[in-house]
């Protein structure tokens, strides 16, 4: 019973695509390393981040990143190093600037839009024309074609 819990407790941990090749020997810039790469999406696998892909283009990335850091580069210049390459669409979060600003409101401003065009439509609707009437001539018509006057004549005052 134990082995099971063993097993699937190791099973359920994330699977990590990092090499031990790949490893810095400096614990601080791993750790930087690692904190950043959790936010770089493999251009591949898309919904993974390079920590976690087996991609050899994510290997690149993560040795890249690796790299940058060894040479000195701050998080912001070696993020900044990476998306000049690649583009922005290896941020898992893309930046609030430029043409990305469609993108983050785009969905609210839609939200919004269709919500005004349900209110409308709504209040449109409510206010539609009650249905009129018979008028004598229809009346007098309908209870000729029925040959009843009294039971359809009530029901449709």
């Amino acid at each position: 019973m134990k082995w099971l819990v063993f097993i699937l407790s190791i099973l359920a941990t994330p699977l990590v695509a990092v090499q031990p090749d790949e490893v810095l020997d400096d614990a601080a810039l791993e750790i930087r390393a690692r904190s950043l790469s959790a936010d770089l999406r493999c251009p591949v696998c898309r919904n993974e981040s390079i920590d976690e892909s087996h991609a050899d283009i994510a290997r690149d990335l993560r040795l890249l990143l690796r790299e940058r850091l060894v040479v000195g580069d701050t998080d912001e210049q070696a993020m900044q190093f990476l998306v000049d390459r690649y583009g922005e669409y290896i941020l898992f979060n893309p930046r609030v600037a430029g043409v990305n600003i469609l993108l983050w409101f785009a969905a609210p401003i839609m939200l919004l839009f269709s919500g005004g065009i349900a209110f409308v439509t709504i209040k449109v609707r409510s206010r539609a024309a009650e249905p009129v009437g018979l008028n004598a001539e229809e009346k007098k018509r309908l209870e000729e074609l029925t040959g009843d006057k009294d039971s359809r004549a009530t029901l449709i005052n």
